[in-house]
């Protein structure tokens, strides 16, 4: 890899001045190199897509874990990569601000911080203790002065909470504490999409693609800067894991693995060092 962390994040930061950019999410280093290859700007690492791979749940990966990860993916590519950090790894301000310092020097060129606590009873933090996560997660990247961009993200709408009103409040609330990029994930419709990026406007806005529906001209013209893609393309490899593996287990058939992409073909994507 010839990009230094410097140059990864002087190009996300211009990736989200204007127009609309795809930011796919790489599970591991081969997916993460293949997706370079095929043209995409910049890359999103996901927290389940990599649980998974290790044989875990989302966000039962240890932290130390997590950020070896992030290093690796970071190493492997030339386009930045954008973390997704779950929700700090810790539920003060405090916590968050010296784990964000520590996700920064792993070369990362973004981060993001949800507000979901990952208990069932209080599913999100209450919005004065999510401000300051954030304001203390801005903090912790000023202090570097990594140039590293913070994304606050606003977990209502996976808990259940579909009301917009409420999203877009949390989301002007980070923007203010000092995101640059907001995220609420489950956005579905034409209309909630475009009421958030109206009200965090000028801002950059991420909506998330786990299934088909909008297209990216589509999401563009709404004003949407940034496109992420969570757990499906991991979902998608897993899919015609377990189509194959069930196949066998229960009816000795071989006939899942017709789909297989040629040994040749996967073999002569990746170098030979």
């Amino acid at each position: 890899m010839t990009a230094t962390p410097v140059d990864k994040r002087a190009a996300f930061r211009a990736l989200h001045q204007s127009g609309c950019f795809v930011l796919p999410n790489p599970w591991d280093i081969g997916s993460a190199r293949l997706l370079q290859q095929m043209g995409f700007k910049a890359l999103a690492s996901t927290s389940s897509g990599f649980a998974w791979s290790m044989g875990k749940r989302d966000n039962h990966v240890a932290l130390d874990d997590v950020l070896a990860h992030l290093t690796e993916l970071c190493a492997a590519t030339d386009l930045p990569v954008n973390a997704d950090f779950e929700a700090g790894f810790a539920d003060d301000p405090e916590g968050v601000a010296a784990n964000v310092a520590r996700a920064a020097a792993t070369g990362v060129a973004g981060l993001s911080i949800e507000d979901s606590t990952g208990r069932t009873e209080a599913p999100l933090y209450d919005k004065s203790l999510a401000v300051a996560r954030i304001v203390a997660a801005r903090a912790a990247l000023d202090a570097e002065g990594s140039g590293v961009l913070l994304v606050g993200r606003c977990e209502a709408f996976l808990f259940g909470n579909r009301d917009v009103g409420f999203v877009i409040d949390r989301l002007i609330a980070y923007a203010e504490a000092g995101a640059e990029c907001l995220y609420a994930p489950g956005l579905r419709t034409r209309e909630e999409i475009l009421a958030v990026v109206e009200a965090l406007a000028p801002k950059p806005v991420n909506v998330l693609m786990g299934a088909p529906g909008l297209s990216v001209a589509e999401l563009a013209d709404f004003g949407v800067r940034r496109i992420s893609t969570g757990g499906a393309l991991a979902r998608v490899a897993w899919a015609g894991f377990l189509r194959a593996a069930r196949a066998i287990a229960e009816d000795g058939s071989f006939d899942g693995l017709a789909a297989a992409v040629p040994h040749g073909e996967i073999n002569g994507l990746f170098p030979d060092a």
